[in-house]
């Protein structure tokens, strides 16, 4: 089994809904291109959860800085599946480090005990979720909108933070409904880079849609242009 198609399977279990978006990406090298960029935000995602301190956490995030050193200065990317994508991503596609950095810095705004205030939850979404569908929607088009892409991104990942990590109030469901406004305009092409924003507003009201109502609410997105 190739490296693309072991991302492909990870994130098909890891992120499921990002993995189901990805499904609306015909170019087989676009879409595995778009993989290694979430497959990039799983492994950041992890440093936090799985560390034993927040010494031990920064250290796996320094470890993903190395990587993004190593792609920019075209030295040789150590072997990791993930770290090998991204680099073919990056260089195939001229990415800017940026995103990719904030993506970083994000994760370890994780490792402080203190619970996030409400402009700290909407800053930490737009530089994970929202930086990760900026760079994938430069990779399915070069001349895509990115503050409509980090907007889309910046919704799915406020759904999930009210879904999951008990984001609530009027001032969190406004952010939402703002954050998806502002998404509007994204190109055919760059679309499906927030499709999987559809599903923030069922799960910020609690509720999980089966397979089947996923399926269709992303199809529906995808023919309407809408999230």
């Amino acid at each position: 089994m190739t490296d693309a198609l072991d991302l492909d399977d990870l994130l098909k279990r890891v992120d499921p809904d990002r993995w189901l978006s990805s499904r609306f990406i015909g170019d087989t090298q676009a879409r595995a291109d778009v993989a290694a960029i979430y497959a990039f935000d799983h492994e950041l995602g992890r440093a936090p959860k799985v560390a034993s301190n927040p010494l031990m956490g920064e250290i796996r995030l320094a470890w993903w800085r190395e990587v993004l050193d190593e792609v920019y200065e075209a030295r040789p990317v150590r072997q990791h599946p993930t770290a090998k994508a991204l680099a073919t991503a990056i260089t195939r596609r001229n990415l800017p480090r940026e995103p990719l950095e904030a993506m970083i810095d994000a994760r370890l705004r994780e490792l402080d005990s203190k619970p996030m205030t409400l402009a700290e939850a909407l800053r930490w979404a737009l530089d994970t979720g929202g930086s990760a569908a900026l760079v994938a929607a430069q990779i399915l088009d070069s001349k895509s909108n990115p503050e409509a892409a980090r907007s889309g991104g910046q919704a799915w990942a406020i759904g999930r933070l009210m879904a999951t990590a008990g984001l609530e109030g009027e001032g969190a469901q406004s952010a939402l409904v703002r954050a998806q406004s502002m998404s509007r305009g994204l190109s055919s092409d760059a679309f499906p880079a927030i499709v999987h924003a559809a599903l923030s507003r069922p799960r910020a009201k609690g509720r999980t849609p089966g397979d089947l109502g996923i399926r269709v609410r992303l199809l529906w997105a995808v023919l309407t242009g809408v999230i």
